[in-house]
């Protein structure tokens, strides 16, 4: 046991610091591409203090990466964050390496998924991020076989990447963090005593109603269904479903998927509809969430209905 915990440690640690650099990256990108004065300071700020985070975060005291935090926030909503110039990509050249590498693009993230069920199957004790660690690095090294790129490509085209997606690549952490801190803060209390007074007693399907709806409308306001989770599960799902006889592990499982109804429909998602829009470069950052809305309305109301005849 000891020596699982050693390594998830000091594996997890080098993960972490491989990340850092990437951020380090992009900070020298933005010192060295970006022509506005003061926003090439700031950003170079922004991705410096994001790395010292992810390098040395846990052996510092948590009031300094508090401020940290706070720092990253402050430089975000001043708009002091912007992207730098990356390798111009040429339509042609990419046309041509496109038709030649055809559907075997999607081998890569086959790989990394099927990695991480491999790994997390037959190595129960290795921790979540140190399993994505490696998944990650067997689908790099699938990615780098089939393109037959250079690894140090792999490092350019990463910082191209982060420096596309900006900001919006740390707001799933930042919201998951958000939803403890609303658990611990006692918001599902709070929400459960003003929904008694809306669902009339003993009325199941009402009940089931409101779960799933407001698992989608947290989960639309946090952007992260594990977050919107654990507060409306607490404040709804088992006051006004389990201790109503529902099964818990209907209930649970149906009530996550009903919030991922709410992830199509929320900018506040942003690994899921904004960053796949900057990296499409559609016209409009909402041009997904669009497409969405009306089949995540669909299941939405699809989930009601399976909440209230099988958790029953």
């Amino acid at each position: 046991m000891g020596d699982w915990k050693q390594f998830n440690t000091v594996a997890g640690e080098v993960f972490y610091v491989i990340i850092a650099i990437i951020f380090v990256l992009v900070a020298i990108n933005a010192i060295k591409t970006i022509e506005d004065k003061r926003k090439k300071y700031t950003t170079f700020l922004f991705w410096i203090v994001l790395a010292f985070t992810f390098a040395i975060g846990p052996h510092v005291d948590k009031m300094v990466t508090g401020i940290c935090v706070v720092v990253l926030a402050i430089l975000t909503g001043s708009k002091g964050v912007t992207q730098g110039k990356g390798k111009e990509l040429i339509p042609e050249e990419t046309r041509k390496h496109a038709d030649r590498i055809g559907y075997k693009i999607f081998i890569p993230a086959l790989t990394l998924a099927i990695s991480a069920v491999l790994l997390a199957s037959l190595l129960p004790k290795m921790s979540g991020a140190v399993v994505l660690g490696f998944s990650g690095l067997a689908g790099l090294i699938s990615a780098l076989v089939i393109t037959k790129a250079k690894f140090t490509e792999s490092a350019s085209e990463g910082v191209r990447l982060m420096d596309n997606v900006g900001t919006t690549g740390i707001l799933p952490q930042l919201l998951s963090a958000l939803g403890a801190v609303f658990t611990v803060a006692g918001v599902g209390e709070v929400i459960s005593s003003g929904v008694s007074a809306v669902i009339p007693e003993g009325n199941k399907f009402i009940a089931s109603a409101v779960y799933c709806i407001g698992m989608a409308l947290f989960t639309m306001i946090m952007g992260n269904g594990f977050a919107a989770f654990s507060v409306i599960t607490v404040g709804i799902g088992i006051p006004f479903l389990i201790m109503q006889g529902a099964n818990p592990a209907i209930v649970g499982a149906l009530g996550l998927t009903a919030g991922y109804c709410g992830t199509l429909m929320t900018p506040m998602a942003a690994n899921f509809n904004i960053m796949p829009a900057a990296l499409l470069e559609t016209k409009s950052q909402y041009t997904i969430i669009k497409a969405q809305i009306p089949y995540a309305l669909v299941m939405l109301l699809v989930h009601i209905f399976l909440v209230y005849f099988l958790a029953f």
